[in-house]
Order: structure tokens, then C-alpha cells, then sequence
């Protein structure tokens, strides 16, 4: 990709230690925790190469970068931008938690459920709106970085750049890079020293393309997953690599073993996952995701696994079994509308992408209402099923499947702390750590 953004939220703060509101005040520092997870965090990225790193001005995030380059071992400086400040609650800053509940009840719940829509005064007398306008921030700062990196338009040249920030911003500056509204701000989670990747290439008709390829990774600060809150939580697995894969074949639902990398990368997901409490577990019926689904539950004896038809691969129909080579010389059109507005095309006999987001979304639902809160699933499927299922998840359509990135054996985290007619969170999203690092570096084979 020819503008890889690495996004890094701050470690550890006074703040976040007393469960104080921080906001835009400069009050609070890195506690040694803190301090531990900005090296961590540098050392995991330390095979990276940034062209250059950004972050917020305030101490935590400014610490954090400064602590996370000195590790990554690069000697780069980070330059300090207003862009990333975090939201503004001023009212609000310095407030625990239970102090804020008990003095702005009504505000705080506005908070929690609808916070696009939360009002507040400031000290001078004046009513603003903090997210909305934290969002026109992140927009800028967008708006900064294609000024800065064009190469985000250029097809050959790639440029990777460190943002360091805050919590809310952060999550601001991801739903602005995938043209999302703020109402999408509590479908996001971003913890402290977490590694998030995105990546920016030309897209159709000159238009600019966003992939989420990873989302909230905490496996370099020594616990595989973050922390489950209230509700249930559901893990989405993509099997192992096939052959096929890795020979860039479309198999859709011809039904391809996992081969010898494939098998090793269900093993290693098995060691990520053995930590992690999973009550039950489910996969598509076709042999790779069951083979993967097994091996993950191995180190969770006596959970049984379901098999569901809704979770198979999209059928490809005439392409399955074909090199891209080979479908680009029978059907040249209808590979290019797949790879420009997959939505739009019928599969020669087989099926639509809105046929597996159908059936994909009702199987994944009917998990997510079968679960008792304090339960876990486990769902091993496939790439454009669990591409489906995120898209709609993040609100996003059947026409931005290539916004999200699923590699083979990567690891995705959706949690349900209001109930599975609540709002979904995608608290992390292919995690490849335990595949060999912080980029997804799995095969790049067809579906």
C-alpha cells in the first residue's frame, strides 16, 4: 500500500489509573506502566520503517512517542501536531468517574449511548458539541496527512507514518479515513499502547481507497486480546492458509485443506487463544475452517463445535478452481467491476456478495442472541464472510468489502456490553501477532 498509517493510543496515564476524565488538559502523565508499554510498543514496531512520526502535543501521547522511538531504535523525533489533541470535555476534565455520574447523570448516559449528540458548556458560557467537533478535527488531520504524503495517490512509491494520540481522536481519524460517520464512534476500541494499522492506495477512478488491516492490537504487551467487559464476546477466526491461497487460485466453496503453513498457522492461533476462556464455538461446514476451528479447540477440551452453512465462502461459481490470470481472460469486465464495485456483480454461477452478507449476517446473529453474557464464542469462517459480517458491523456496505483486511489465522474481537440488540464493538480486529508480528503478512490469495 503506498500510505501505511501505524496509529498508537498513548500507554498508561495518571488519569486512566484514578478512572479520571483527561480530555484536552495537560494534567496527567505516563505512570512506569505506562512508560513499559511505550518501549513495548516501540519493539514491537521495531522492523518498521517510518518516514515519519506525528502525535499529539499533550505530555501522555508526547511521552509515549518520544519513549516508543527511542525503542524502535530508528532515531526519528516525532513532530508535535494540534491535529491530534485530544476531545475537548472541558466541564468534565479532572472528574472521576463516579463524580461525573452523580453531578451530569443525564449528560453522562448522553455519553455513553449517543455521544455524537451530548452537549456541553464551556467555562466562557459557550455550547459546543465535543464529538462532532472532534470530528471536523480528525477530518483535517486527514486532510493534513494527503496534503503531506501524496504518495497516498501514487501507485508505486509507499510511505509509512507513526500517528501517536488519544483515545477519541483516534477513533475519530479511523472513521474518517473510512468515510464514516461519527455515529460510528462507540463501535470502535482503542486501549492503551494498542497498534492499529491502516492503509490508503488509489482507488477507482482516481478515488482514494482505505483498508482497516488491523484494529487494537495488545498482543506485544504481554495479554493476547484486550480485556472482556460485560456482554458477550465473539471471536472471528479466518482459517489457515490453503495451497490455493497461497497459489492466488479462487476456491470459494470447492473444499481446499489447509496445507502444511495453514496447518502451522491454526496451531498458532491456538497458542494465542489458549488463554482465553471460549464457551462455544461454531465454523462454516467447509473442511479449512473446521480444520482450523479444531485445532484452535484443542487447548479448549470439552467445547463442542457446530458447523453452520451460513458461514461457507462465497461461491464463485465458473472462477472457482482459476488463477486471476485465467478469469481476466474469460470474463475481463466482470473482474474489474469485482475489484471496483463488488457489489454490483453476480458471480457466473454462483452467487452475489449480497447473498453471503444475507446469509452470513443471519447465522452471526443468531450466534450473538444465543449467548448468555458471560459467555464467549469462538467463529472460524471465511474471507469474504467475515469481511460481510465486519463491514456491516462498522456500518459499512457491500460495497467496501476491500476496507477490511482478514488474513489467514488472523483474529478478530467483537464484544456485545449492551446486549446483542446493542451496539457491536470491534475490540480488535485481525490480530496476526502470533503469525509473526504486527503486520499481516499472510498469504495475499484470492477468496
Amino acid at each position: 500500500m503506498p500510505l501505511r498509517i501505524v496509529l498508537v493510543r498513548h500507554g498508561l496515564s495518571s488519569f486512566n489509573v484514578d478512572h479520571r476524565i483527561q480530555g484536552r488538559d495537560d494534567l496527567a502523565s505516563l505512570t512506569e506502566v505506562g512508560e513499559a508499554q511505550a518501549q513495548a510498543t516501540g519493539q514491537a514496531l521495531a522492523d518498521l520503517v517510518f518516514d515519519v512520526a506525528y502525535s499529539s502535543p499533550l505530555r501522555r501521547a508526547a511521552s509515549t512517542a518520544a519513549t516508543l522511538l527511542a525503542a524502535q531504535g530508528q532515531g526519528l523525533g516525532a513532530s508535535l501536531q494540534d491535529g491530534l489533541l485530544e476531545i475537548d470535555l472541558e466541564p468534565w476534565s479532572g472528574l472521576v468517574r463516579s463524580e461525573l455520574k452523580e453531578r451530569y447523570p443525564d449528560q453522562e448516559r448522553q455519553w455513553r449511548h449517543a455521544p455524537e449528540a451530548l452537549e456541553l458548556q464551556r467555562r466562557d458560557g459557550t455550547s459546543y458539541l465535543p464529538l462532532p467537533e472532534l470530528m471536523e478535527q480528525a477530518l483535517a488531520f486527514k486532510a493534513f496527512l494527503l496534503e503531506r504524503h501524496p504518495q497516498a495517490i501514487d501507485p508505486i512509491n509507499q510511505t509509512t507514518v507513526l500517528v501517536v494520540g488519544h483515545n477519541a481522536i483516534l477513533r475519530c481519524l479511523l472513521l474518517a479515513l473510512l468515510g464514516l460517520p461519527v455515529q460510528g464512534f462507540r463501535r470502535l476500541r482503542l486501549d492503551n499502547a494498542s497498534i492499529s494499522v491502516c492503509n490508503l492506495a488509489p482507488g477507482p477512478e482516481g478515488h482514494l481507497a482505505c483498508q482497516l488491516e488491523s484494529l487494537n492490537g495488545v498482543g506485544h504487551l504481554g495479554m493476547p486480546l484486550p480485556p472482556k467487559g460485560p456482554g458477550a464476546r465473539m471471536l472471528l477466526v479466518r482459517h489457515g492458509e490453503t495451497d490455493w491461497n497461497r497459489e492466488g487460485r479462487f476456491q470459494g466453496q470447492i473444499d481446499i485443506p489447509l496445507n502444511a503453513n495453514g496447518r502451522a498457522q491454526a496451531e498458532a492461533a491456538s497458542g494465542f487463544l489458549s488463554p482465553v476462556a471460549i464457551q462455544r464455538a461454531y465454523s462454516s461446514s467447509m473442511t479449512r475452517p473446521r480444520q482450523t476451528a479444531e485445532a484452535i479447540l484443542a487447548a479448549h477440551p470439552g467445547v463442542p463445535l457446530t458447523t453452520a452453512k451460513g458461514l461457507v465462502e462465497i461461491g464463485h461459481g465458473l472462477w472457482e478452481g482459476r488463477l486471476e490470470a485465467e478469469i481476466a481472460e474469460g470474463w475481463p469486465d466482470l473482474l474489474a467491476d469485482w475489484k471496483r464495485a463488488p457489489e454490483t456483480v453476480q458471480m457466473p454461477e454462483g452467487e452475489t456478495i449480497h447473498d453471503v452478507w444475507a446469509r452470513s449476517l443471519a447465522t452471526w446473529h443468531g450466534i450473538a442472541a444465543s449467548l448468555d453474557p458471560h459467555e464467549t464464542a469462538l467463529v472460524v469462517a471465511h474471507d469474504a464472510v467475515n469481511k460481510a459480517i465486519l463491514c456491516s458491523l462498522l456500518t459499512l456496505g457491500p460495497a467496501d468489502i476491500w476496507a477490511i483486511k482478514q488474513g489467514n489465522g488472523g483474529v478478530t474481537v467483537v464484544d456485545y456490553p449492551t446486549g446483542p440488540d446493542g451496539v457491536p464493538v470491534v475490540a480488535a480486529m485481525n490480530l496476526t501477532n502470533h503469525l509473526g508480528g504486527v503486520l499481516d503478512r499472510t498469504a495475499a490469495g484470492a477468496l
